[in-house]
């Protein structure tokens, strides 16, 4: 929302942050959650784990290698990398034991499959924002306002929050 091409397509007028997301690891449900929750701990978890599974071939990919290089290990995790082509693979690699760390933004690995062992520590954190805002062309500018409004809600608040996001 802040490249102006892009920005050009939706109409004038504020716009509201939904949902922010950031990084996370999970295991296999049931499995040991590792302690990660300072970067140092975070780190030790990482290079404790025998596998890792995540989509280095993505933006959160990118991200997760932005944070390998932070905590000095990139080249160590390049052994343990299991890499996915989908969300989803990375869910399951790990759901089926094939993996021991799922490394992903935490709406995907908020399932029944996996145990969520939390967000990166907030030092290392890169949050993903959702944003709504008018479409320029829109035909029915009340309803897309009607359902902004209701994203905004107790209700679809609780939805979000139950997908791993943070609000707003």
């Amino acid at each position: 929302m802040r490249d102006a091409a892009a920005r050009s397509h939706f109409a004038a007028g504020p716009t509201l942050d939904i949902a922010r997301v950031g990084l996370g690891v999970a295991v296999r449900a049931g499995a040991p959650k590792p302690d990660i929750s300072t970067p140092d701990a975070l780190k030790a978890a990482l290079l404790k784990a025998e596998s890792v599974a995540s989509i280095p071939e993505s933006a959160t990919g990118y991200s997760i290698a932005k944070v390998f290089d932070r905590l000095g290990i990139a080249e160590r995790m390049k052994a343990k990398m299991k890499a996915q082509p989908t969300p989803a693979q990375v869910v399951a690699v790990v759901a089926k034991g094939e993996a021991e760390l799922a490394l992903f933004l935490m709406n995907v690995l908020t399932v029944p499959d996996l145990d969520v062992v939390g967000r990166f520590p907030t030092d290392l954190q890169q949050d993903v924002v959702f944003t709504a805002a008018l479409g320029a062309s829109t035909k029915e500018a009340a309803a897309a306002k009607a359902f902004i409004d209701y994203l905004k809600t107790p209700d679809a608040i609780s939805v979000i929050k139950s997908k791993g996001m943070t609000p707003g």
